[in-house]
């Protein structure tokens, strides 16, 4: 029956292994961070930007050797790096190997640094994190100039997305924290890699027979609904706090009265859009993935307001009216 399914909405898996590979690791490593939301590990960033330390002398997982772990990874990190120059001809393929290789590299050689907890303003992390995402949706216009409707209707809508969010942390948002360095690389890495292999999949896609259920004109109307409810809510938190208050208050209006995060609640109804609209087991993996990462930070989300104002609404579910 599964299979069946997969066979109506999704393209045929291409012969490159790379992305159901991919598929599988994407899905699993975002929604392992929606687990670690909710055992209490968050990402450092807005409310729960200091929650960990607070907790915590921060003697976690402990190296025996700086020196010896960077001996261990150095080497590794400069064959990826010399591989740009050795084979400097190369195919889509190739470039996105020797990219994830080295940058998987590169992040594991300034983990040490990172230990001593640097941290960034929250503005200045969230364009780090969109810019590069942003950035690979534009270049993909140049990449790939010979598409059908589809493929430049997925490449329109993630670009936009973080184009989107890119003017949201110019214009929109009000920042009261930091954001440290080691939640920054994976946020950024994951909204990256996973714009890359959207548009990377679409491509393969490309000559393959299409999905017997064509879902990309529903999935632009339910993209159009989920970036505009996602902005709308995004407004009304930055409307609660002047330029200088750095204090949290219950959000009111819209959705606020029903969820504490409909913002989330619309971000996925958008990255459903996409996915809808790209039909790609990749698409559809990140989609799933993304949504159990904004269910554990949504659950999280809502404990944290019941425990900081007593006023608090317990009828106010996390993400999902009167369900959850």
């Amino acid at each position: 029956m599964a299979s069946m399914l997969s066979r109506l909405i999704i393209f045929p898996t291409p012969p490159s292994m790379i992305v159901p590979v991919m598929s599988v690791v994407s899905l699993v490593a975002i929604a392992g961070l929606g687990v670690s939301e909710i055992l209490g590990k968050h990402l450092q960033y807005s409310k729960f930007w200091n929650l960990n330390s607070a907790k915590s002398s921060r003697k976690q997982i402990q190296l025996s050797s700086r020196t010896g772990m960077l001996v261990l990874y150095v080497p590794a990190f400069l064959s990826g790096v010399a591989s740009f120059v050795l084979y400097p001809n190369h195919d889509l393929r190739l470039f996105l190997v020797k990219a994830t290789l080295t940058i998987h590299f590169f992040k594991r050689v300034i983990e040490k640094p990172i230990e001593k907890k640097i941290q960034v303003s929250s503005r200045t992390g969230m364009l780090i994190a969109y810019t590069p995402a942003f950035l690979a949706g534009a270049a993909s216009f140049g990449l790939f100039p010979n598409d059908d409707l589809r493929f430049l209707l997925v490449k329109s809508t993630l670009t936009f997305h973080f184009f989107k969010r890119i003017l949201e942390v110019l214009f929109v948002h009000r920042y009261s924290g930091g954001m440290e360095v080691e939640s920054l690389i994976p946020i950024t890495l994951s909204y990256f890699t996973s714009s890359v292999f959207i548009i990377y999949a679409q491509h393969l896609a490309q000559g393959l027979p299409e999905p017997a259920i064509d879902l990309k004109y529903p999935g632009i109307a339910l993209f159009v609904v989920g970036i505009s409810g996602n902005f709308y809510h995004h407004r009304l938190l930055s409307k609660l706090r002047s330029k200088d208050d750095r204090e949290y208050k219950v959000p009111k209006g819209g959705l606020f009265d029903l969820v504490i995060c409909p913002h989330y609640l619309f971000e996925i109804l958008g990255l459903l859009g996409i996915s809808l609209t790209a039909q790609t087991l990749y698409a559809f993996s990140f989609f799933v993935g993304t949504t159990l990462y904004l269910m554990g930070r949504s659950y999280v989300t809502r404990r944290w307001y019941l425990s900081q104002f007593k006023d608090f609404s317990k009828d106010v579910k996390a993400l999902i009216p009167s369900a959850f």
